[in-house]
């Protein structure tokens, strides 16, 4: 018996390597292990950048009496939720049907089948605050286990029972009113006063943020449009910004978006540069424009691997300490900047008794967005205070490369180049698209997660729509056929490998991937939006830009059986009503002739929640089904405007396609 995670290639298990415990990595070997010795299997599941998978792992899984306790009674698995995604959905689900709220680190009891009996999230190493200590929850589920064994299979029975209840669609298809009555409901259901949902803890929820950008474009609604702009505002303002290196931590974990929850994660901020691009291009505030080159600025500097991916996350803690590294005391400040401490204490609310615990987040909740010539004094200031803040001990970084976080990720950056005018970032994101199609895919199809050469085959739902996603936007953008390529590929793909038949929704899992108890089949959104979603833009998208006949009807149908899912509970399938939006309201800009860049360009800036693009290439010629195809003729550069299988007529400079865009797009 033995500590089996030192040949794992996450970092997370990594971290528990050298634990007393017997850890196996996620496997048929640990379960045959578990049936052999007729014992129950303690599942782990955290990440790396995971506060209270730290703590767990100090009290507990360190601690050489628990380890023994753990080895005696159990067969002790670790997993990665990162790297096994669909490995954390199926238990994370039956901890929810236990009436648990759920989070990290989970702690899951199962059969020697896999099959889950009972469980929670964190538990002390002592009693306290009313929970058991967790000897004492061990050696109550081992006593079960032996003495009751009708109990274990009785809930087990019953959580699989639940697990493998088909999600039914409810009714008929959303039609635009009632997409519109959702948004309405959504856009009122926001904070008023901080933005975002109301309460604490503060996510961001961008998927639901895009929506009711969304509507607010497609209706007109100004409140929507004010509570928008309000909740990128309050998150740009707030200490879960990182003022000093650019980029946002997971939430907040009070309602004003003061205090972070410090780890950094690569999905947060793929989603929330799209968002700040909307956001400036809808007001242009500098202030979003600012919070969107600093994710860019935290990405190049702390996240790109040495193959020109992008790592993961970032911890929450260093030296053993959440945020740690972040913040900062007044003598520090006084010590670095000298004289300008003053000037930057009083912006960025530093003070000696300090804003949270003592100490200071920094932060412009009580200052405001800063005028530019006090945003230019203090910009050398911060760029000093970051150089000393270098200094420090860093928190861990997980250099995994995901499939679909890099997607997320490659696809925004594209997007945001455009609105905010920095093509050097279509490089940086072209960099990690190669390296994902390339070094990730096995015959066509990609894996999940890289590390050190080592990678996680095959991939998740996921995977395959984020990249889908992320070759529309190459391709929208360069114009080159290989993008277009890869997306047709990855879409027969997540029809031929995932679709499942009797729902005619995604499965998270391949029809070949791992045997799980159950086959996970999630479509509402969760940190990331759900792969049902992503792919259901990703086809509507396809199809404006192929205008194929098949291309629609795929298209179509998604969004028949997904918005029907979506309709009993609308707030955690945003990323369907999105799709949804796009459908029914997006352009199709076709620019051909030679010598287009201008209006190819005036059409890039077109937001990308309102518009796909293709530009033609000499001799190219689109579908006899698309409905621009008999216009397209000549050399000279012309853009035409489709909404729907009506097009407009061709225009030729960019003030023309600026006012023929902005009737097409105005609100009924």
């Amino acid at each position: 018996m033995m500590n089996r995670l030192q040949q794992a290639s996450s970092p997370y298990l990594l971290q528990h390597q050298h634990n007393p415990v017997h850890w196996w990595e996620w496997g048929p070997a640990a379960l045959a292990e578990a049936q052999r010795l007729n014992r129950p299997v303690l599942l782990s599941i955290g990440y790396a950048a995971c506060h209270w998978c730290h703590v767990m792992a100090h009290e507990s899984f360190e601690d050489a009496r628990v380890a023994q306790v753990m080895n005696e009674l159990f067969v002790n698995i670790k997993v990665d939720r990162e790297e096994r995604p669909d490995v954390d959905q199926v238990y994370m689900s039956a901890l929810h049907a236990l009436g648990e709220q759920g989070g990290w680190p989970l702690t899951m009891f199962l059969t020697a089948q896999g099959e889950p009996f009972w469980g929670g999230t964190y538990f002390p190493k002592e009693p306290r605050f009313g929970r058991p200590g967790f000897v004492s929850v061990l050696r109550e589920i081992a006593r079960i286990h032996q003495a009751e064994p009708e109990r274990v299979v009785q809930n087990a029975q019953a959580l699989k029972a639940h697990l493998t209840q088909a999600t039914p669609a409810e009714g008929s298809a959303l039609t635009a009113s009632e997409l519109n009555d959702l948004g309405r409901r959504l856009s009122s259901a926001l904070d008023p006063v901080h933005g975002g949902l109301p309460g604490a803890p503060k996510f961001p929820n961008p998927p639901i943020l895009e929506c009711v950008y969304r509507h607010a474009r497609r209706s007109g609604d100004v409140t929507a449009r004010e509570r928008f702009l309000l909740s990128m505002e309050r998150m740009a303002l707030g200490g879960i910004h990182d003022h000093l290196g650019g980029g946002f931590a997971r939430y907040a974990v009070d309602e004003r978006w003061l205090v972070p929850h410090f780890e950094k994660m690569l999905y947060d901020n793929a989603q929330l540069l799209e968002l700040y691009a909307l956001a400036f291009a809808e007001s242009g505030r500098a202030l979003f424009r600012h919070a969107a080159e600093g994710i860019v600025a935290w990405l190049r500097r702390e996240m790109v691997t040495a193959e020109g991916a992008f790592a993961a996350s970032l911890d929450a803690d260093s030296e053993g300490v959440e945020g740690k590294f972040y913040v900062w005391n007044l003598d520090e400040i006084r010590a670095v900047l000298g004289a300008d401490a003053t000037v930057f204490a009083a912006a960025y609310d530093i003070s000696s008794h300090g804003n949270w615990e003592e100490t200071n987040i920094p932060n412009l909740l009580i200052t405001g967005e800063l005028p530019a010539d006090l945003d230019q004094r203090l910009a050398p200031m911060r760029e000093k205070l970051l150089a000393r803040r270098a200094s420090r001990i860093r928190p861990g970084l997980d250099d995994k490369v995901l499939a679909d976080w890099n997607g997320l990720m490659i696809a925004s950056l594209v997007r945001a180049s455009s609105l905010l005018d920095r093509p050097d970032w279509i490089d940086l994101a072209a960099t990690a698209y190669r390296f994902i199609a390339e070094s990730m895919n096995r015959d066509g199809r990609l894996g999940h997660s890289w590390r050190g050469g080592s990678l996680i085959f095959p991939g998740f739902a996921l995977d395959h729509a984020a990249m889908m996603r992320a070759a529309l936007a190459l391709f929208e953008t360069t114009g080159e056929p290989p993008y277009l390529d890869d997306a047709q590929s990855w879409s027969e793909t997540l029809r031929r490998d995932f679709t499942v038949a009797e729902t005619g929704t995604l499965a998270m899992t391949s029809r070949d991937g791992d045997a799980l108890v159950v086959r996970p089949q999630p479509v509402h959104d969760d940190a990331v939006p759900n792969a049902n979603g992503v792919f259901a833009e990703a086809l509507v998208r396809l199809a404006q830009i192929t205008g194929r006949d098949e291309d629609h009807r795929r298209a179509e149908d998604a969004l028949a059986t997904l918005t029907a899912m979506a309709r009993a509970s609308p707030f955690g399938h945003t990323s369907i009503l999105n799709a949804l939006d796009l459908h029914l309201r997006g352009l199709t800009i076709v620019i051909t002739g030679t010598s287009s860049d201008a209006l190819r360009e005036a059409a890039l800036r077109v937001p990308y929640t309102d518009r796909s693009v293709q530009v033609m290439r000499e001799g190219e010629v689109l579908d006899a089904h698309h409905p621009a195809h008999a216009a397209v003729a000549g050399h000279e550069p012309q853009a035409l405007i489709c909404a729907g299988m009506h097009c407009s007529l061709p225009v030729r400079d960019r003030e023309a396609f600026a006012r023929q865009v902005r009737e097409m797009l105005s609100p009924a």
